[in-house]
């Protein structure tokens, strides 16, 4: 597959990265991979901006809409199941494109993860009745003082990461970031990155008005459905759990829209500064097709020098 290339286009959420994608997979007639860890989800069409049906039929796309919400899945799992369907796919084309923002997806597939040791169910339990007991905050604390350097960047907000540090640390007596030796696998094919986003104005103004159309398409009505589940993590997703919150009872329709919208906004921020530490990535407005285009041809044609 030395001369098979995988162009990956990401980016902030409501950066317009699905119908560039698109855009892109018809110019090659190629197919589209999913690196949106939430979309992979059958159930939450609405709160994680499904490809339209019309979009889905315009280009193949893999990935999309192939779990339940119910089912057991992790990042090691899409690894190994892309790496697998990219070898099907480059015997029937040169280029795949893959599109998302799930950067620690996309990076296991780019790089490879690392080999840490297999979760301890037993240990995972009683972590997790620590959690319920003391809360999120305390178990940050014990991160703070097991593993201080992973602490600083984790996300002191997703409980599993939390979690999964913790047992690591504790499983192997030594700290998680030590462990996490970010050391890249070769690929066998070439990767293109590209990196949609617009100003800061402009996005946020785009993030809004997509969840007022997510409310106005049945959002809630999704969210109601999927209530029995709110425990499953694919559920701990911006959209679901602030409107949990107002089924529950705790704040008004109004607050829980408004909460939406400011959590989708720190998600954009925070999957920006994900996406900036990689030096190979170009970025383009996702209004300039053409300009990104030209980059991929040259890159592609330098790969083939």
């Amino acid at each position: 597959m030395k001369d098979k290339s995988l162009i990956i286009i990401t980016g902030p959420t409501a950066a317009g990265k699905t119908a560039f994608s698109i855009r892109l997979a018809r110019h090659f007639g190629t197919e589209i991979i999913s690196a949106d860890s939430r979309q992979f989800y059958r159930e939450m069409r609405i709160g994680t901006a499904f490809p339209t049906p019309e979009e889905l039929s315009a280009v193949r796309h893999h990935f999309v809409g192939n779990l339940s919400v119910e089912d057991e899945y992790n990042v090691a799992t899409y690894e190994v199941e892309v790496l697998e369907k990219l070898d099907n796919l480059f015997g029937k084309h040169d280029v795949v494109v893959m599109c998302g923002g799930s950067g620690l997806y996309i990076d296991a597939v780019c790089r490879g993860i690392d080999d840490l040791p297999d979760h301890d169910p037993s240990l995972r339990e009683t972590l997790k009745e620590e959690l319920a007991e003391k809360g999120l905050e305390a178990m940050v604390a014990k991160l703070d003082i097991l593993d201080p350097e992973y602490a600083e960047i984790v996300d002191r907000k997703n409980p599993n990461r939390v979690l999964r540090a913790l047992e690591v640390c504790m499983q192997t007596g030594m700290t998680y970031s030590s462990l996490r030796k970010n050391v890249s696998r070769q690929r066998p094919f070439h990767i293109i990155r590209l990196g949609l986003n617009l100003p800061r104005e402009e996005l946020f103004r785009r993030i809004e008005a997509r969840v007022d159309m997510m409310m106005a398409g049945g959002l809630l009505d999704e969210a109601r459905a999927l209530l029995p589940f709110r425990h499953l993590n694919a559920l701990n997703t911006v959209g679901y759990k602030e409107l949990f919150a107002f089924l529950d009872g705790k704040i008004s329709l109004e607050q829980a829209i408004a909460d939406i919208k400011t959590s989708t906004r720190r998600y954009a921020r925070r999957q920006l500064t994900w996406f900036r530490r990689d030096k190979d990535m170009a970025w383009f407005s996702p209004d300039d097709f053409e300009g990104a285009l030209e980059y991929v041809e040259s890159a592609l044609q330098q790969k083939r020098n």
